[in-house]
């Protein structure tokens, strides 16, 4: 992909002396949303794990033009990668507000002020109506939104989102798909998914994770719209475009 925010080279990663990835390419446009796409247990959440350094890795990881892979994780998060993990992450004992007071950088937000609270409040009032309710007690899908909402609070170039549908009722991935929309207006998104609607609505590129390696990449609809590909791929059992609920 010419121009690529995020170049992955035959990224590799052995935990416990277990092959976990065994190469994997990966190019994230510098605009709007790539798709991370894969079977369960394809290797999607190690390979964005080894993107951040969170587990050791060889290859190449290359951000804005800068080789990373040998970087600390705290390193590169403040080179502006944002990270909303699979299990999302909160701190349950801590409020909603005190959660996002621990995300908070140094340095001028994304407006060149402070951090962005009008942009999280925006696009998820109910963190402001509930700021001194514990995460803990929030729903799945306010745990979501919380976790989104840290990413967005400092001035980053990424965003990487980990299955932020899973689990979720239907109203509620259609409020994380609005999120994740309006926040890649502004910030390029990484997006580790497997509900097919969403990705379909929201993404242009996409690269497919099979066995710890690269399978496919390119246009996300041309994928999608490909029912033996999808199928091959994705194990998916009808039309890609229809399947994976609401968005």
């Amino acid at each position: 992909m010419s121009g690529a925010l995020l170049e992955v080279a035959d990224l590799r990663v052995v935990i416990g002396g277990r092959h976990i990835l065994h190469g994997v390419d990966l190019a994230v446009a510098p605009s709007g949303v790539t798709a991370l796409l894969g079977r369960n247990g394809a290797g999607k959440t190690t390979t964005v794990r080894g993107v951040l350094g969170l587990v050791p890795r060889t290859g190449s990881v290359r951000f804005a033009g800068e080789e990373t892979v040998r970087l600390d994780t705290h390193r590169l998060v403040r080179r502006g990668i944002g990270y909303a993990p699979e299990d999302r992450g909160v701190f349950a004992g801590l409020t909603v507000a005190e959660n996002l007071r621990l995300a908070e950088r140094p340095g001028p937000g994304p407006d060149g002020g402070g951090p962005a609270y009008g942009l999280v409040h925006e696009l998820f009032p109910e963190l402001r109506e509930r700021a001194q309710q514990p995460a803990g007690t929030l729903s799945g899908g306010q745990q979501q939104m919380l976790a989104i909402g840290r990413t967005l609070l400092n001035g980053n170039r990424l965003i990487i989102a980990d299955e932020p549908t899973k689990g979720l009722a239907p109203k509620v991935v259609t409020e994380v798909a609005q999120a994740l929309e309006r926040a890649a207006e502004a910030v390029p998104v990484l997006l580790v998914e497997q509900n097919l609607a969403l990705v379909r609505r929201l993404a242009a590129h996409c690269a497919v994770i099979a066995d710890g390696r690269t399978a496919h990449q390119g246009p996300a609809r041309e994928l999608l719209a490909d029912a033996e590909a999808a199928r091959r791929l994705l194990g998916v059992g009808q039309t890609a475009g229809t399947k994976g609920g609401t968005a």
